[in-house]
């Protein structure tokens, strides 16, 4: 079937118009370029909406002579849309001419010229016109050139359509063509057309020819008339299932097995055709290089999956290869689907052949040069660092092996994919108390090569809630007290310089010969008389640098200024303490450690406030770390334990650990929420309607259900829509000009996922007839006008009605302005209305997403663009500005536990939100509120353009201006 192709064609300059009477002196002139040149205003003008049915003569006696081939061309554009029929609805005599020019074509010996014109004739519906050329369609279907017999066939097709009685015989002529027709376009475009025409014949030639013998386009073809044909004829569904299942097995056609494979899902929901369908989409993502159709191919395998669960899980070995694939949204996409196909079956395969290309993945790194690769490489590294965290949670076995491997490598990570390795031993360890006492030694022996102080630190809050055993507890304290060093440490770097120092002295001074020797230039001189080989590059060695890389890591992070870690290694030793005074009643060892830990954090506080550290410590760390070693010094009531010491020992030891059980259990209740959500989508309830395809009439299933069917790759009937409520659409109702206007308009605006449609409705309120009266539209903004509506004269009164659909590109805030324009009186008087301006919402395409808190950071420090509002709000609590906040812009709080309880006066959380254009919008709130004052604190908003940060940050600032209940400023 030929393919229906639409042209928007605009008017560049309207004070350019040619009259009639300039469109027929261009057209009667000699030269074949000024003709083609009227022609092609001529038919911009008539797209436009002035027909200019007056030229028809002109056009037959001065164009259509022409031998001009792009001429020829223009002309037959011009008879698809010129007017054929008079006032009376009676074909026009003049269109005699054009029917015999149109059959001189047919006959005519240039063969392009032929399949031209054929191809016109699919496009004419007056039955007048067609009748006496139907003897040279007929004939065109013998033509020696399979151009002119492709479009020949479609064309028959298209005149029985119009009129059967002028070819009542279409069905036999199309049949017989097939048969002997030896081109396979044409036998592709005759069985359409058969399909269409007779249903008997087309499925006699099916019966009668082998489908694995055909060539692929016409095996396409037959695949969707039986895929269309099923849903009328279920009776022959045994039938159509041997044939598609032999084609698929047979054939080596990509197009064809994925075609085959589609149908087969909706033929059949049977086990055995669901696990063969999935095979083969399997097979193309990894046959076919084309990344598009490996993201097709994964999302149909997704959809099979959902409507099948637990059907392919035999298959997840099989999507592993398709990580072969080098683009990242194929591999990311496959990952996704494995972790929903992974069970205990094959779990420990799966996480096999993960570790290999993890193992792959961090060679190819080290060894590439390229900074685009590189960045990719570590994206999937994440990503397969991610996967292999997700099954170790939900599959216990595989826990501690897969917790040794990322530990090794954890050193050759950067901060964010170790970072997330740390992450996911801190819920292991929670979750899992056997493995505990492995994954502790496992994860101290791993610290001695990291290099990241946020790794470094949530490894050392592991070691101060986990470690709940006196040996671990000795372990723990022997790693920090050698990663810290020589203590005390402002004493030992002091000396370490001064010994230094000195040692450069006498280099200086009394080693002359060694000086001599590392000054000496010019070749070395063998004892046989010839000259050794030198190398041309050497390396100097700063004593800065090596004395940097001979430092331990505590001790280093400490000088380089990470007084945070500071703060973390002071509370981390003080819960080590506290639990070894629980555990052992040996208090020579205790009063050892309580000794040595109250010395590390007096040096780290005295030599933060010294020169040999690259910055002074921070107020905050230095009084977190000064009641650490005051808590461990104060031993007035140790023995009677006051309740004072009680509540600081639960502290340290008992209300960290419990606010981190909390919010694991919070987020495993949002993932079962959503996976109850999504089950609840898919479930069928007991007294639902059940709906019997035999029962239904032939003549129900349109092409719509075909395409869901397509689509989905499973068969639904789906039922009638619900109508839109009549208040809802009252409600996007826009008034567009005044009432006192002589035009009144009103707009009525649909959003759609990328467009907005507005239909307008003009009406006049004068008493006279308005001509050529038109709406124009123009935007601001990322908006683009993707039609025009043609000019029409309005009577007295009278109404009209105008649609327009507009493309929108970004979320960013747009803005819809135009006119009407009408002529006056007078040929030159043009009248205008101006309309009332329409904003796009843009929270109509911003929706509420999640994300991690490691991606959340990421893309808080990639995103350039800031929008910080503060905020000055009169509400009663935070959680209600919050909860305003939340609603009015469409984004998701991804702080667990934001809001602690109506006593705190504190709120700070995360905010994210994703736009339909794939767009990400972060914030952060922060806000405080006094007891008698108002709700202070400030918002920032980020992103990726500058656009959707001032659209959020406009959006904000208008829902006070409606609420009225609060003020917030721009800074």
């Amino acid at each position: 079937m030929a393919d229906v192709a639409y042209t928007i064609i605009n008017e560049p300059s309207t004070s350019s118009k040619s009259t009639l009477e300039q469109y027929r002196s261009l057209l009667e002139k000699s030269k074949d370029e000024v003709k083609i040149d009227a022609m092609k205003k001529i038919l911009i003008s008539m797209l436009n909406g002035n027909l200019l049915p007056s030229l028809l003569m002109h056009v037959i006696r001065y164009v259509m002579p022409s031998k001009n081939k792009e001429l020829k061309k223009l002309l037959y554009f011009y008879w698809e849309i010129c007017p054929k029929l008079d006032d009376e609805g009676k074909l026009r005599q003049e269109m005699i001419l054009v029917c015999n020019a149109i059959r001189n074509d047919l006959q005519h010996p240039n063969e392009y010229i032929r399949g031209m014109t054929l191809k016109f004739l699919t496009k004419l519906k007056e039955p007048d016109l067609l009748e006496p050329l139907v003897p040279s369609c007929r004939t065109c279907l013998e033509h020696r050139h399979s151009y002119v017999r492709k479009n020949a066939v479609f064309a028959i097709w298209s005149i029985f359509k119009v009129s059967d009685y002028l070819l009542p015989d279409a069905s036999e002529l199309v049949a017989n063509f097939l048969e002997v027709e030896t081109d396979s376009i044409c036998k592709r475009n005759a069985f359409v057309c058969l399909g269409d025409l007779d249903r008997e014949r087309a499925l006699l030639f099916i019966q009668n020819h082998d489908l694995n013998n055909l060539d692929s386009i016409l095996q396409i073809s037959i695949i969707e008339f039986i895929r269309k044909d099923f849903l009328k004829y279920s009776e022959l569904n045994e039938n159509y299932l041997f044939l598609i299942t032999d084609l698929l097995e047979s054939s080596d056609n990509s197009t064809v097995i994925y075609e085959c494979a589609t149908t087969l899902t909706i033929l059949s929901s049977s086990t055995s055709a669901i696990i063969a369908a999935a095979s083969k989409f399997i097979d193309l993502s990894i046959k076919v290089p084309d990344n598009n159709v490996k993201l097709i191919c994964l999302e149909r395998i997704n959809g099979l999956n959902d409507s099948n669960p637990g059907v392919l899980q035999d298959l997840c070995l099989d999507i592993i290869r398709i990580l072969n694939s080098q683009d990242y949204d194929v591999r990311k996409n496959a990952l996704k689907l494995i972790l929903r196909l992974i069970n205990k079956k094959n779990v420990e395969d799966v996480i096999k052949f993960l570790k290999k290309e993890l193992a792959t993945t961090i060679t190819s790194i080290s060894n590439t040069n390229s900074s685009s690769s590189d960045d990719l490489s570590i994206k999937y590294r994440e990503l397969l660092i991610s996967t292999i965290n997700t099954c170790a949670i939900k599959f216990y076995e595989i826990a501690a092996d897969v917790i040794d491997l990322l530990l090794d490598i954890i050193s050759d990570l950067n901060t964010v994919s170790a970072s997330e390795i740390i992450s996911f031993v801190k819920e292991v360890v929670e979750k899992y108390p056997k493995l505990r006492s492995s994954i502790i030694h496992k994860l101290i022996d791993s610290l001695h090569n990291v290099r990241s102080g946020k790794v470094y630190r949530n490894a050392l809050w592991i070691i101060g809630e986990y470690c709940l055993e006196e040996k671990d507890i000795q372990d723990a304290w022997r790693h920090i007290r050698s990663n810290v060093g020589k203590l005390p440490i402002l004493a030992s770097e002091q000396q370490s310089t001064e010994t230094s120092s000195e040692d450069g002295h006498e280099n200086e001074n009394g080693n002359d010969h060694d000086h001599e020797n590392t000054k000496k230039k010019g070749p070395l001189v063998l004892p046989d008389g010839t000259y050794a080989t030198e190398s041309a590059l050497t390396t100097e060695i700063k004593k800065d640098d090596l004395s940097t890389s001979l430092k331990p890591p505590i001790r280093q992070f400490i000088l380089d200024g990470d007084f945070y870690l500071g703060a973390v290694l002071s509370t981390t030793i003080v819960k080590l303490v506290l639990r070894f005074q629980r555990l052992s009643k040996n208090k020579k060892v205790y009063n050892v450690l309580k000794a040595e830990a109250m010395l590390i954090m007096v040096s780290i506080l005295r030599v933060g406030e010294s020169k040999y550290v690259k910055t002074k410590i921070d107020e905050d760390s230095a009084e977190r770390i000064f009641a650490c070693v005051r808590f461990l010094a104060d031993d007035s009531n140790n023995d009677e334990k006051s309740i004072e010491f009680q509540l600081l020992e639960g502290a340290f030891l008992e209300d960290t650990k419990n606010s981190f059980k909390k919010q694991l259990a919070e987020d495993d209740n949002k993932k079962l929420q959503d996976d109850l959500l999504d089950f609840a989508k898919k479930v069928q309830q007991v007294d639902d309607t059940i709906n019997f395809r035999q029962f239904k009439s032939k003549h129900i299933v349109k092409s719509g259900e075909l395409e869901e069917i397509e689509s989905i790759g499973a068969l639904k009937i789906s039922g009638s829509g619900k109508k839109e409520k009549l208040s809802s659409r009252l409600n996007k109702i826009i008034q567009l000009t005044g009432f006192s206007d002589p035009v009144y308009a009103e707009a009525l605006v649909t959003v759609n996922q990328f467009d907005v449609v507005l239909d307008v409705l003009v009406v006049n309120q004068t008493t006279e007839t308005l001509r050529n009266l038109s709406v124009e539209f123009a935007t601001l903004g990322d908006l683009q006008v993707i039609d025009k509506a043609t000019s029409s004269n309005v009577g007295p009164h009278g109404f009209h009605k105008v649609r327009t659909s507009i493309k929108v590109t970004s979320a960013d805030t747009g803005v819809i302005f135009g006119n009407i324009v009408y002529d006056g009186q007078h040929s030159d008087d043009s009248r205008i209305v101006i309309l009332n301006d329409v904003h796009v919402n843009i929270m109509d395409y911003i929706k509420p997403a999640s994300c991690s808190e490691a991606q959340f950071r990421t893309m808080w420090n990639e995103f350039e663009w800031e929008n910080k509002i503060s905020i000055k709000s009169n509400l009663p609590s935070l959680k209600t500005y919050l909860d305003l906040l939340l609603s009015n812009t469409n984004m998701k709080c991804l702080t667990p536990g934001a809001i602690v309880g109506e006593e705190c006066q504190f709120l700070s959380a995360n905010l994210y939100s994703k736009s339909s254009f794939g767009e990400d919008a972060l914030a952060n709130l922060c806000i405080e509120k006094t007891q008698t004052g108002p709700i202070m604190g400030h918002i920032r908003i980020r992103s990726k353009g500058q656009g959707l940060a001032l659209s959020l940050g406009d959006r904000i600032a208008s829902i006070s201006r409606k609420s009225n209940k609060y003020v917030i400023a721009a800074v």
